[in-house]
């Protein structure tokens, strides 16, 4: 795949099959992946869809436009369907975790009581936990978010079966 038009293609088709933002590096990983694409011809046609409105950066994260998603859909079946059905499988796990990080809230703030925490989880369809936590400090507050993130369906149902019992 050295065409510019196959790997402008093949970079819309892995923006437009992600629910969110992605890192820069996250999207070269997968772009460059089968080694089929070199770094150079990568980044000259990432480059040039941003110019072109398909693509819009903000700071070190890409997304697909409207117009980059329309477009895509119509060009997408011109990449081997071998390489949709791979890019679909490496697509799914980074697609989940986006996924997943957009329902969970932890971030902190220090106030004149204290550092005060806010966590908070979604099912998708709404919150189904909101919490806020005065702590010792911005490094213990640090610790509980990053905890949190980690586990956050695990410690909500810590926490619902403690309520409960």
């Amino acid at each position: 795949m050295q065409e510019k038009l196959d790997i402008k293609i093949l970079i819309l088709f892995i923006l437009d099959r992600l629910p969110d933002t992605v890192d820069g590096e996250t999207l070269a990983n997968l772009a460059l992946a089968d080694g089929a694409v070199g770094y150079f011809e990568y980044a000259e046609c990432l480059a040039e869809l941003e110019d072109s409105g398909h693509v819009e950066r903000s700071g070190y994260s890409y997304r697909i436009t409207e117009k980059g998603s329309r477009n895509c859909q119509i060009v997408e079946t011109s990449l081997p369907y071998t390489l949709r059905s791979r890019l679909a499988k490496q697509l799914a796990p980074v697609a989940e975790g986006m996924r997943r990080r957009a329902m969970i809230t932890a971030e902190h703030e220090d106030t004149p009581q204290g550092c005060r925490v806010h966590l908070a989880l979604s099912d998708g369809a709404g919150e189904i936990m909101d919490a806020c936590f005065l702590c010792g400090g911005e490094s213990r507050a640090e610790k509980i978010e990053e905890n949190f993130r980690q586990d956050a369906e695990k410690l909500y149902n810590q926490i619902m079966e403690i309520l409960l019992t």
